[in-house]
């Protein structure tokens, strides 16, 4: 029983993908990230001058039973795994030369990575997150004006901006140019907007369907057109766009820290399944 690590995509989904399409739920993030790097290399996420991307299954007598993927400088993704195989892979990578700051994942094997790999108490949690599952999609009614629609090639430059307002409110790094982002989102039809006389006032996102599923992400209002409904509007366009594109399963995590969107979501019947952390390493 052990892992087996790779810094080549085609190799991981060769042994660890029908793992992932087993339990496409829970393994949304790998599918998703692991799926974009196939398609357009490793500098979709990170860059390919900086550390390598790392994959890897766990395999013992029943197969792979567990899977994970880095993609620098983004932390660690775990997928369904056991706190045992969480322990054991921070050993294997920090034996590999990793560099890890942090983790994402389901929260006892987030946790249990971060006891492993930096110690009882030596990380914080970041983010507390919650994995939804959408059963009947539940419009708003009366909708808020405007109307949905997909975004095109001319509305890249606005779709970054918004990006780079969603990174600002997450935290994440705003010095991203997320053109190539949006232009392949937009590319697979995957970018819907929410307009009010011409004018976007919101925006959402699904994945590619793989494997059944496909998530929502990201969602962004800028502040000044925030509490009018346009985020619940432009997510149910996005949700019912994903069904339309042939998805079973569509997915979002929500911030447990934002009742707001919680609320959201769960109006749109979005369902809870999972809680899921993002953890960083030092006090």
């Amino acid at each position: 029983m052990t892992w087996q690590l790779t810094h080549h995509v085609h190799e991981f989904l060769h042994h660890a993908g029908p793992h992932l399409a087993a339990d496409p739920v829970r393994n949304t993030g790998l599918l998703t990230v692991s799926e974009t790097v196939r398609r357009h290399g490793p500098d979709a996420y990170g860059d390919s001058g900086g550390p390598p991307h790392r994959f890897g299954w766990w395999t013992d007598r029943d197969g792979v039973t567990g899977a994970f993927l880095q993609t620098p400088p983004h932390p660690p993704v775990l997928g369904p795994v056991t706190p045992h195989q969480a322990r054991q892979l921070a050993r294997v990578l920090r034996a590999d030369g990793a560099v890890v700051t942090g983790v994402k994942g389901p929260d006892r094997s987030g946790r249990a990575f971060a006891d492993a790999w930096a110690g009882p108490g030596q990380w914080s949690v970041d983010v507390r997150l919650r994995l939804f599952r959408l059963g009947e999609l539940c419009p708003h009614e009366p909708p808020p004006p405007g109307r949905a629609r997909k975004a095109t090639t001319a509305d890249v430059a606005q779709a970054a901006a918004f990006m780079t307002g969603f990174a600002a409110d997450t935290g994440a790094s705003t010095g991203t140019d997320y053109t190539a982002n949006v232009s392949r989102r937009i590319a697979h039809g995957g970018l819907y907007l929410w307009e009010v006389d011409g004018r976007p006032v919101s925006m959402a996102a699904h994945s590619l369907v793989l494997a059944g599923q496909a998530r929502i992400a990201p969602v962004y209002t800028p502040p000044g057109s925030r509490g009018r409904g346009f985020a619940g509007a432009v997510t149910a366009a996005a949700s019912q766009g994903a069904l339309d594109a042939g998805a079973e399963q569509v997915l979002l995590f929500a911030d447990l820290a934002d009742p707001i969107a919680n609320r959201l979501y769960e109006r749109l019947d979005y369902r809870p399944l999972a809680p899921y952390v993002e953890l960083t390493f030092g006090r």
